[in-house]
């Protein structure tokens, strides 16, 4: 199957704390649109701080240059065509508002992946956690560094409550709803 422009490009903007299940939830998303013949592209936090972002450090100006990089990345995208599926914690809403403007009226999807911090706590696959509670590291959104939750978000995916599948299913749903695809 050849893969062809979605019929209104966008940005989806997955934000939530460290662990909340971003970046397994863009994947599944992207991979769904995939098989729907729909160009997306997953713009992982993580993934970006080994190339595009490697030169930035874990500062609140060096994380909202992170964000504004990505943000940039995710237009370049989007005005290919292609779905932007972008997972990073992007703490503070002023920056996703600014996303939001950049991708223009009706472009940009902010999903809230929710999940309550003692959830992210024990899923934890890097240690953040747990380093930052004995003292190990600074900065750790959630723990010392403030995460400000969507306002009104355009979806809300309850991540401890619903497995992957069923939360991606559920953007797949909204974006056909809204002829996304």
């Amino acid at each position: 199957m050849s893969l062809r422009e979605a019929r209104k490009p966008c940005i989806l903007w997955l934000t939530g704390l460290p662990a909340a299940g971003k970046t397994t939830l863009a994947r599944e998303i992207a991979r769904r649109l995939e098989t729907l013949g729909i160009r997306a592209f997953v713009l992982d936090g993580d993934d970006l701080r080994l190339g595009l972002n490697s030169d930035l450090g874990f500062s609140r100006a060096a994380r909202n240059e992170s964000v504004r990089r990505a943000g940039h990345a995710a237009k370049l995208l989007l005005d290919s065509g292609a779905i932007a599926v972008a997972a990073l914690i992007s703490p503070f809403r002023k920056h996703r508002q600014r996303i939001r403007a950049l991708a223009g009226d009706g472009r940009f999807v902010e999903i809230f992946v929710d999940a309550p911090l003692h959830v992210c706590e024990r899923r934890d696959p890097k240690g953040l956690y747990a380093s930052a509670r004995a003292g190990d590291i600074r900065d750790v959104t959630g723990i010392d560094s403030p995460y400000e939750p969507p306002e009104n978000p355009d979806i809300r995916l309850r991540s401890a409550e619903r497995p992957p599948d069923e939360l991606a299913g559920q953007v797949i749903r909204y974006l056909e709803k809204g002829e996304y695809i």
